[in-house]
């Protein structure tokens, strides 16, 4: 046997079958081969390996090829030359084999620290966690809607009471409202939440029909459900009763008394309610018609009962938004002065009121010229209101303009714990870090943004300014040409255009900018000679924006191109004289 070479010639074919084995089995994934072809080359190894061996017993390899063992003279064998050349060839495929087992083993070990790493990364869902989707409108009546939006956001507000609890906002999880996706499983994941609490509301008359359900997110069981029949006066008590049932069926505990419902007006009016209702659903449209009959509405809601702090609250919020937005001149002066009279009736009121406080903070932001008295009331309105996202936002956005962005950009993560669809912070996030140069936290913000709100006005224009700082050059150009709203858009192709060395295109993107915006955009054209490096032109319109009162001098502290100037006098009287105190 050892002159036949068997064991030799057996050991090259086990080792050459293993070797393809390891081949076949490692790249089959890759190229799409079927199991069962890989399983029948791994019998076709093994049936093999016989019939090799019966081969080598009977034929033995000579300079004139094979011949049968018994045809060659003992004198001619060359067998002992065939075994040393055997030998080398075990030793090449055994080397092989090793070169394989090590890459398989560091392949192991890359794919199962992969899996390590996606499981840490993955989004831990807390058990106490919970998202109230909106109630179904099933009064018949589109117009209804209100109602049923308005149950589902005192529900909201009612659960941020209890302890230890996480509640998704409203903005987040109103976006399932008419949403294709119906699977809990996805909607839990999306939200960050194990359960759902869903349900539908009926307004007829009178008589009001609320029937609520607490959902297991992962496996879509439901956990509690529950028919509320009741008279529409006592839907104060209905909301408390509802609240309760799900912190019971939760096994948690409220802070305080669900009864205590931050929107129901003190005297139990419920025609106030009513028109409280369907004010804060108009305003939620965020459009000149929609303020306008949202500001009707809680007029309406405080003549039914003159002690609701609330209904003043969002009145004054909304004349707010309302002149920032919409308005210029004289008009937004007014609506100023009536939205500083409703703030502080709100807080006459109720001083307690966390809304009220927010209310004043944002009419002191954008017509004060000390913003530590602004940033004073948004802390009040968080401590009051510690588990409200909304409050967390507004006090990351008041500390931004102060300069304070490390902080901003912390708040805001943390109100997008419990928002975490919310658009217009992840893009307040990019700003945020984009003014602090952490581009590689920045961009995915804002690309978090757009995908969230592929038509939201000004992302583009962002991931653009974001890109510039990179020196991404091309892609900035390309981003600012996908800005949907046309100012903006106009905007960011001056500074894009600019930045790929083209000023005469940038000239007629800032002189379009100049003809139309000039009264509402000043600080924008202000950031664009920043960015091209044009000092004088920058503060020339910079004192334009201070003379006409342009509230994007709040902006001052946090833009990029304008920061580079902040250890100028010029800068640093201006953010004086407009109190924003962080300047230095």
């Amino acid at each position: 046997m050892r002159r036949r070479n068997i064991f030799r010639t057996g050991a090259v074919y086990a080792a050459s079958a293993w070797v393809l084995v390891q081949v076949a089995t490692q790249t089959a994934p890759f190229l799409h081969i079927a199991e069962w072809i890989v399983r029948w080359l791994i019998l076709a190894a093994i049936v093999g390996l016989p019939v090799w061996i019966v081969f080598a017993w009977f034929c033995e390899l000579t300079p004139q090829g094979l011949k049968l063992g018994s045809e060659v003279d003992p004198s001619e064998s060359i067998a002992r030359r065939t075994g040393q050349k055997l030998d080398r060839w075990i030793i090449a495929i055994l080397a092989l084999a090793v070169v394989l087992l090590l890459t398989n083993q560091l392949v192991r070990q890359k794919n199962a620290s992969l899996a390590t790493d996606s499981k840490a990364s993955a989004v831990f869902i807390p058990a106490q966690s919970i998202a109230v989707l909106p109630l179904m409108n099933e009064s018949g009546d589109p117009r209804d809607r209100y109602f049923s939006d308005g149950l589902s956001e005192e529900l909201i507000a009612a659960l941020t009471q209890i302890h230890d609890l996480k509640v998704i906002g409203r903005n987040s999880s109103f976006q399932f409202r008419d949403s294709q996706q119906t699977d809990n499983a996805g909607i839990g994941r999306k939200l960050g939440v194990a359960t759902l609490v869903e349900g539908t509301a009926r307004k007829q008359g009178d008589r009001v029909r609320i029937v609520v359900g607490l959902i297991h997110a992962a496996d879509g069981t439901s956990l509690w459900s529950q028919t509320f029949d009741r008279e529409l006066k006592d839907i104060f008590a209905v909301q408390s009763d509802i609240a309760s049932s799900v912190a019971a069926a939760l096994k948690v505990t409220f802070l305080g008394r669900p009864s205590q419902a931050r929107d129901n007006p003190p005297g139990g009016n419920v025609a106030a309610y009513n028109a409280y209702l369907q004010g804060k659903f108009q305003e939620a449209r965020v459009t000149p018609e929609g303020y306008g009959k949202a500001i009707e509405f809680y007029d309406q809601a405080i003549r039914l009962d003159p002690q609701y702090a609330v209904a003043y609250a969002r009145q004054s919020l909304t004349w707010t938004n309302y002149a920032v937005e919409m308005l210029g001149g004289a008009e937004a002066q007014e609506a100023y002065t009536k939205a500083r009279a409703a703030a502080e009736q709100a807080l006459s009121l109720n001083p307690e009121l966390a809304l009220a406080h927010a209310a004043r903070g944002w009419l002191l932001s954008y017509t004060s010229f000390d913003h530590t008295i602004s940033l004073a009331e948004f802390h009040r309105a968080v401590e009051l209101e510690p588990n409200d996202s909304e409050m967390k936002n507004d006090l990351a956005t008041e500390l931004a303009v102060l300069g304070q962005l490390d902080e901003a950009a912390r708040l805001t993560r943390e109100a997008l714990a419990t928002d975490p669809l919310h658009g217009g912070w992840y893009g307040n996030l990019a700003a945020y870090l984009s003014a602090l140069g952490r581009l590689e936290e920045a961009e995915p913000a804002i690309q978090k943004a757009i995908a969230l709100q592929p038509g939201g006005a000004f992302y583009h224009r962002q991931l653009a300014i974001i890109q510039i700082q990179r020196g991404e050059k091309e892609a900035a150009l390309r981003s600012a040409n996908l800005e949907p709203d046309p100012t903006w858009k106009i905007n960011a192709l001056a500074l894009a255009y600019d930045a790929n060395g083209d000023r005469a295109k940038s000239d007629v993107q800032l002189q379009i900018l100049v003809e139309q915006q000039a009264n509402e955009m000043a600080v924008q054209i202000a950031q664009i000679y920043a960015a091209r490096k044009e000092p004088e032109k920058m503060f020339e319109w910079l004192e334009r924006a201070w003379n006409q009162h342009d509230t994007g001098i709040t902006l001052l502290l946090y833009d990029p191109f304008m920061l580079a100037y902040r250890n100028d006098v010029r800068f640093t009287t201006l953010c004086r004289n407009a109190g924003l105190t962080a300047a230095n």
